[in-house]
Formats: structure tokens, C-alpha cells, sequence
């Protein structure tokens, strides 16, 4: 019976994504508030008004959904 021998690569690190920068309140309201935070990182309110006309009126809870559910996280205490 004959072997073959297989040549293999060197073992490589796993693909691992680096966490996301996470910033605390005092970081916050040191660049100004969350506004001038956001401006800071690139991000702007622009077009907000148009990305939420977008989604349809069922996207949103009504008063009532958003009575029971937060009824229910109260009583989840």
C-alpha cells in the first residue's frame, strides 16, 4: 500500500472582527451633546425625515401597542 503525503498549509489565525468602539456619556457631552458627537463621527439628521417616509405605517407601534408593551416591561421588573 502506498502514502501519500499531503502538504498543508502553515496554520493561519482565525478571522476574528474587531468590537466596535464604544464611547460613554462623558465622551458624549464632551464633544457637546449627541448632535455635535454625531457630527464628529461622520453622521448627519439630513435625510431623516425621508428615511422614515419611507417605511409603511404599519413599521410603527400604535398608542395602544406601545401602551401594552410598556405595561408588560414594567411587570418584567
Amino acid at each position: 500500500m502506498k502514502f501519500k503525503i499531503v502538504k498543508t498549509e502553515e496554520p493561519t489565525t482565525p478571522y476574528i472582527p474587531e468590537n466596535p468602539k464604544t464611547y460613554s456619556i462623558d465622551e458624549v457631552l464632551a464633544t457637546g451633546g449627541a448632535t455635535a458627537f454625531a457630527k464628529k463621527m461622520g453622521k448627519s439628521l439630513n435625510d431623516f425625515k425621508e428615511k422614515m417616509d419611507s417605511f409603511s405605517s404599519d413599521s410603527f407601534l400604535t398608542d395602544e401597542e406601545l401602551k401594552s408593551a410598556l405595561e408588560a416591561l414594567n411587570a418584567s421588573k
